[in-house]
């Protein structure tokens, strides 16, 4: 679906049933409300051939954009559970966070589920097809990462990139909870 921006309205995490999270899209479109499903592909051996599935990134969330008064209208999509927030107050997402996964996933870069973490330097990427995002940076066994966090959903998401593509955002900044 295309994703826009209406008067009033802002992101939101949608709680959904594991599994469900096509069906709520699905049902989300109907009711014409800007939705975004973040997928990506993982490769599973089975006995006979190598399957390429497409994952939710943020299995059991789904992300919609609408005005407080259409939140009623949810209630009715099979397999939706609740609009995350403190207690029961919904809370909306900064939208930097969605866009900054919008631009991972539609970049077509190798991207992937990634436990959130809370510390380390924050970083801007500089150059290159994810340049002007902003994340935790990380070396793994050889490999340099971008984390890009969603507080709220205390989730991360993970790719690949060359750490000569990144600057601090700011000398010896670190991020809230960071040691």
């Amino acid at each position: 679906m295309e994703y826009r921006n209406t008067a009033g309205s802002l992101w939101y995490a949608l709680q959904v049933r594991t599994k469900y999270e096509n069906i709520v899209a699905s049902g989300l479109n109907q009711r014409d409300i800007t939705n975004f499903l973040p997928l990506y592909e993982k490769k599973t051996q089975w006995s006979d051939r190598v399957k390429t599935l497409s994952l939710p990134l943020f299995p059991g969330y789904i992300f919609a954009n609408f005005c407080r008064a259409q939140a009623h209208r949810l209630h009715t999509v099979p397999g939706f559970m609740h609009i995350v927030g403190q207690g029961n107050v919904p809370e909306p997402l900064e939208e930097a966070e969605i866009a900054a996964v919008r631009r991972l996933v539609a970049r077509g870069v190798r991207v992937g589920p990634w436990p959130y973490c809370k510390a380390g330097q924050l970083v801007e990427v500089v150059a290159g097809p994810m340049t002007g995002l902003r994340g935790t940076y990380i070396r793994t066994k050889s490999e340099d990462r971008l984390i890009v966090s969603l507080p709220l959903l205390q989730r991360s998401v993970a790719t690949e990139i060359e750490s000569y593509n990144v600057r601090l955002v700011a000398p010896g900044y670190h991020l809230a909870g960071a040691a």
